[in-house]
């Protein structure tokens, strides 16, 4: 199995790179990356890597890539080797794409279920402190950047060969199952949700959620954490002073213990900002079912 670290960077299409730069900076608190250039491309950083979020000129408002992040180029290659061994079709990356994203290796391929993903190492950091416009001291992304910059959660319409996929080829590690109804009708067989963990502490990396239906910016949510109440309420105020959408009220989240909000994107998928995450030795975790998304808030349209 291919041992998946963390999800070292997102790729975002867009067709307004300057309401996206306002998104970033102004309200979420990242900074434009001092040390990448490219025309059509708008880089963000969060922390000692370069760049986490690549925002590219595009026709459409939607999310593009999770860039998954391996060791180093022996665990790259085995890395491919074993994609193309489940029959995944892998497009390698030139060196020059390479050289101007600032990595090693990477190849591009679509998972079973559509998600859209790039396999990488050894992206070239610049060691760059944070000097975010709004004053957000830092995210929590692991010394270095180890634990990545945050979560995704897919829609998948086969939630059970996406799971295969990502468990038995990807090598991502269970967490939880959670199993939500929308409907109070007694026949709604509800939709399933896995979370999966890297080989890092974080509760989950990806969360897999049973859906045939098209969602909003091709994303159900990304997640990037603080760490404090106070740089989260400072980030709701400016969610409200900027007029962006609410999804969800304030809520702690039960399986990851998670205290969030979640906010339209430009793109128009979720944004979940949060802090006190979980983190998990898995050396003696025993994976969980819940049936209750939240202990408390989280509470749909309500700001």
């Amino acid at each position: 199995m291919i041992d998946t670290k963390a999800l070292g960077y997102v790729v975002i299409e867009t067709t307004d790179l300057a309401k996206w730069e306002h998104f970033g900076t102004r309200i979420m608190g990242l900074m434009v990356a001092p040390s990448l250039q490219e025309d059509g491309v708008l880089y963000l950083k969060m922390d000692e890597y370069p760049y986490r979020f690549r925002i590219v000129k595009s026709d459409k408002d939607r999310f593009g890539v999770a860039g998954w992040e391996v060791a180093g180029p022996q665990e790259f290659a085995q890395a491919v080797r074993e994609l193309e061994a489940a029959g995944i079709a892998c497009e390698r990356a030139s060196p020059a794409a390479c050289k101007a994203r600032l990595l090693s290796e990477m190849v591009a391929f679509t998972a079973p279920g559509g998600l859209r993903c790039e396999l990488f190492y050894y992206m070239r950091l610049d060691y760059l402190p944070l000097i975010s416009p709004v004053g957000v001291k830092g995210f929590v992304t692991g010394f270095n950047g180890t634990m990545g910059l945050g979560h995704i959660a897919a829609a998948t319409p086969d939630l059970a060969a996406s799971h295969r996929f990502f468990t038995s080829v990807m090598g991502f590690g269970q967490t939880d199952y959670l199993h939500l109804h929308f409907s109070p009708d007694p026949a709604d067989p509800g939709q399933g949700l896995h979370f999966l963990h890297a080989a890092n502490p974080r509760h989950h990396s990806l969360a897999l959620f049973q859906s045939a239906d098209p969602l909003p910016g091709d994303l159900v949510h990304l997640m990037v954490e603080v760490p404090d109440l106070d740089t989260l309420g400072a980030f709701m105020d400016r969610v409200h002073a900027g007029g962006v959408r609410v999804i969800t009220c304030l809520g702690r989240h039960t399986n990851d213990r998670m205290v969030s909000i979640y906010v339209e994107t430009p793109a128009g998928f979720a944004l979940e900002y949060g802090f006190d995450g979980l983190q998990i030795d898995w050396s003696n975790y025993v994976p969980t079912f819940s049936k209750r998304e939240s202990h408390w808030g989280h509470r749909w349209g309500q700001g």
